[in-house]
Order: structure tokens, then C-alpha cells, then sequence
């Protein structure tokens, strides 16, 4: 034979308070059942509420993760500009000493011409004079 089990609301329900009388233990009852009701939504609220404050915890963690890593990706990008701005001083510096040696070298073969160039006024006959 098997035992008969409670049924499931005695847990929720439980009878009414013994000592009463019939027409007393519904309203009492029902007074009792609805406090404990609030006392449950209560502690019931409150688990809510701690439940959300870890979870913001944890979005407040999540955004402090992708701060970092954004702000590793900010460094990065920073150090690269500075690599940049370092080359291209340096470019800057190569091309300006090209461009003064290039004249340099210009100045030096107009020269030069002019130096052949009065050379060879120099070697042409001239005619002598007649006296």
C-alpha cells in the first residue's frame, strides 16, 4: 500500500488556523494569507532588484572591458601617427637636401658654361688693326 501524499498546496495554502470558529476562520485566514502574500512580493522585489543590481554590475564591467581595449586600440593608433609624423620629417629633410644639391648642381653647370662659353669668346681670332 502506498502512503497518500499531501497535496501540493498544503505548502501554500495551509488549513486554516485551528481555534476558530466556522465563521470565523475564512476572513482571519484570508487576513493571515494575504500578509504573508505581501511579505513574499517584498522579499520577492528585493531579490529582484539585487538580481539586477549584479547584472549592471556586470554591463558596467563589460563597458570598462571594451573601454580598455579601445583605448589600447587609441595608444596604438597614437604611437603609429607619431612613427608617421617621424617619417615624414625625415622625408621631408631628404627631399629639401636633394633639392638644394640638385641646384647646387644646376649653379655649378651654368657656371661651367659660362666659363666655356668665355673661353671660347677668348680663342676666337679676332681681327688686328690696322694701323
Amino acid at each position: 500500500m502506498s502512503v497518500p501524499e499531501p497535496p501540493l498546496s498544503d505548502g501554500v495554502l495551509p488549513g486554516p488556523p485551528a481555534g476558530l470558529g466556522a465563521g470565523e476562520r475564512t476572513p482571519v485566514f484570508f487576513k493571515i494569507f494575504r500578509q504573508n502574500q505581501v511579505v513574499l512580493l517584498d522579499t520577492l522585489e528585493q531579490e529582484i532588484s539585487k538580481f539586477k543590481e549584479c547584472h549592471s554590475m556586470l554591463d558596467i564591467n563589460a563597458l570598462f572591458t571594451e573601454a580598455k581595449h579601445y583605448h589600447a586600440k587609441l595608444v596604438n593608433v597614437r604611437k603609429e601617427m607619431l612613427m608617421l609624423h617621424e617619417k615624414t620629417s625625415k622625408l621631408k629633410k631628404r627631399a629639401l637636401k636633394l633639392q638644394q644639391k640638385r641646384q647646387k648642381e644646376e649653379l655649378e653647370r651654368e657656371q661651367q658654361r659660362e666659363k666655356e662659353f668665355e673661353r671660347e669668346k677668348q680663342l676666337t681670332a679676332k681681327p688686328a688693326k690696322r694701323t
